[in-house]
């Protein structure tokens, strides 16, 4: 067998400057805020989820209306959520993809004659609704008292984190279930606001662990020493350090309030009639699963893409806010890097499978030939030793 026997240099430590080379190139002359938004740009998943989200809100929100209130505004869709017209082709859906029709009722009709797409898109606004608010509520209080325990410590950082730990132990979809029966028919802002007032407890132990790194750092202790109180220290100078955090875990403090309240509305605890959610559409059409299931597709497909898109949103922004979330640069961009800092660049074995194996021996010089006749030019270890009639101590 034939092989062929080389040297090659250790190239790691041209990767690793090629590699910062090129990092530093693209973050050249950049703020922290035009790196956070280029990265999340480049999140693909993340942009084409930002899309479809607006696009969803977009639709909910223009078609069927608004009404809040005792405001009242009308959309573009030709029915409302409760108006019962008549029933057209036994209420099956009159959307069609090939030939693309749309018709009078896309989504289908239920069993009294109601239009399922206007149904659904104010569903759909009564749960982004919950989501919204519930998220901002929830990340108000867990920023707070998360920034007050990590901040303060001791007896201050005790007293929270204890009560922190008596409402994680309650199970968030009772706390719901029983303060939804009793809040659920003022509207979705105030079950939005009643699920937010419950939802804080993980934001709060995020916040507080940032904060106990935070307040350790020289930037701090120069803010103490200028004079600047602890409310501008915590809500100036080491707030906007943790931002990172904040943001993504507010996205899946909305994700999570989605999915909550659709199960709560599904249980009959959340949004009560004469209004209507996602959850509830999908509770009062449960039973005709079998025979009309466009009654049931409609309003579990709006739920899964908003809870996607969120959580979608929610992971660019991490990539976008962590440094340590780099994008491997590709092998050209590498040796390119390198020769511009004027290095060689890695040499990279292209033998195919079917040739002969290459081994690397340091210190020789290339060899072909056969490998069980090859004899080692190098010493043998101990070769000094060997041969020798006196024992070592």
């Amino acid at each position: 067998m034939n092989t062929t026997i080389t040297n090659e240099p250790d190239t790691r430590e041209d990767q690793a400057r090629a590699e910062v080379s090129i990092e530093q190139k693209e973050t050249e002359g950049l703020s922290q805020g035009q790196i956070v938004r280029r990265r999340f740009f480049r999140h693909r998943a993340a942009m084409i989820s930002m899309i479809i989200l607006a696009f969803i809100v977009l639709l909910a929100f223009t078609s069927v209306g608004v009404s809040l209130w005792g405001i009242r505004i009308p959309g573009w869709w030709q029915y409302t959520w409760n108006e019962i017209p008549a029933k057209l082709n036994n209420g099956a859906p009159t959307l069609s993809l090939w030939p693309l029709q749309i018709g009078e009722h896309p989504f289908g009709q239920d069993e009294v004659g109601r239009d399922i797409f206007a149904v659904v898109m104010r569903g759909a606004q009564q749960s982004i609704m919950v989501m919204v608010i519930a998220g901002v509520v929830s990340t108000v209080i867990g920023v707070v008292v998360g920034a007050v325990a990590g901040y303060y410590g001791k007896w201050t950082d005790s007293v929270l984190m204890r009560f922190t730990d008596i409402i994680i132990t309650i199970p968030l979809i009772v706390i719901g279930a029983v303060l939804g029966s009793t809040f659920g028919n003022l509207g979705a802002a105030v079950l939005g606001i009643v699920i937010g007032l419950f939802a804080w407890t993980t934001m709060a132990r995020l916040v507080r662990g940032e904060f106990l790194s935070l307040r350790e750092r020289e930037f701090v202790d120069a803010a103490r020493v200028s004079g600047a109180r602890d409310r501008r220290i915590i809500f100036r100078h080491i707030l906007p350090n943790s931002v990172g955090v904040i943001v993504v875990n507010a996205t899946l403090l909305m994700a999570g309030a989605i999915l909550l309240e659709s199960s709560l509305s599904f249980l009959g605890f959340g949004v009560v009639s004469p209004d209507t959610s996602l959850g509830k559409i999908i509770s009062e059409n449960q039973a005709a699963f079998s025979t009309r299931p466009w009654l049931f597709w409609w309003p579990g497909v709006f739920i899964i893409a908003i809870a996607l898109c969120v959580n979608f949103i929610g992971d660019g922004l991490r990539d976008a806010f962590d440094p340590r979330q780099k994008k491997m640069p590709s092998e050209r961009a590498m040796a390119r890097a390198a020769r511009a800092a004027g290095h060689a660049p890695a040499d990279v074995d292209t033998t195919p499978s079917t040739d002969a194996p290459s081994v690397t021996v340091p210190g020789a010089a290339i060899y072909t030939g056969d490998v069980a006749g090859y004899d080692d030019p190098r010493p043998e270890p101990g070769a000094g030793r060997r041969g020798s009639d006196t024992p070592e101590r």
